[in-house]
């Protein structure tokens, strides 16, 4: 080798040597000098904000979990019951109709054979015919109503009996809607009984009253 060789090479060495790596560029402290997002020690800021967001959030649920525990007007609507029913006076719908008491037997003997529980009484004297003035006016007293929850099988029934009225009305309770004024009920016999069939026997319908009533007989 050359003096002239060993010279550059020489000089060639001492430049890669000098050459500063990327770990020297960086400033000794660069990167204690930038602080941690994720420490709130050296961000009090974002704890305070953390702070805050918490407490919003536990009063909107507090908030919120109180006004569920109140019920709505429309939930309360809700857990009012409909009730449909047909009235006519007492002497037409338990001395006169022929058919009305065979259709309420055969009804009865149906939901105990498919263990249906029963959704249809008649009431005596019925205290919500308050609230029907129109009605009222038009019917003699003492005045029978068959109830149901059950609205298309009243209307048919008003299509069966006929003279008969029809109206629907809300209670929160069956014992509500099923109210009714202990009356007497009184019926002539007839002198003479001229149908194929006899004639049904007073009291027939006290199956199909609401639990606890009873007629006075006469």
């Amino acid at each position: 080798m050359s003096a002239s060789q060993a010279l550059n090479l020489g000089y060639l060495s001492a430049s890669v040597v000098n050459v500063p790596t990327q770990k020297s560029l960086l400033l000794p402290g660069t990167i204690q000098s930038i602080p941690s997002l994720a420490s709130p020690k050296q961000l009090p800021g974002l704890r305070t904000s953390n702070n805050s967001l918490r407490k919003t959030t536990s009063l909107k649920t507090a908030v919120a979990a109180a006004e569920s525990s109140v019920p709505t007007e429309t939930q309360q609507e809700s857990s009012r019951k409909r009730y449909h029913f047909i009235v006519a006076n007492a002497k037409f719908m338990l001395d006169e109709e022929e058919h009305f008491q065979e259709q309420l037997a055969e009804r009865l003997r149906l939901f105990g054979e498919r263990g249906n529980e029963q959704d249809f009484w008649l009431v005596i004297e019925p205290k919500f015919l308050d609230k029907f003035p129109n009605i009222t006016k038009r019917l003699k007293r003492p005045a029978v109503a068959l109830v149901s929850t059950n609205g298309p099988w009243i209307t048919f029934m008003k299509l069966r009996l006929d003279r008969v009225l029809q109206e629907s009305f809300e209670a929160d309770s069956l014992e509500e809607a099923l109210a009714s004024t202990p009356v007497t009920l009184e019926f002539e016999k007839p002198e003479r009984w001229v149908a194929p069939y006899p004639k049904y026997e007073y009291g027939w319908w006290e199956p199909f009253l609401p639990p606890g009533s009873k007629t006075a007989s006469v």
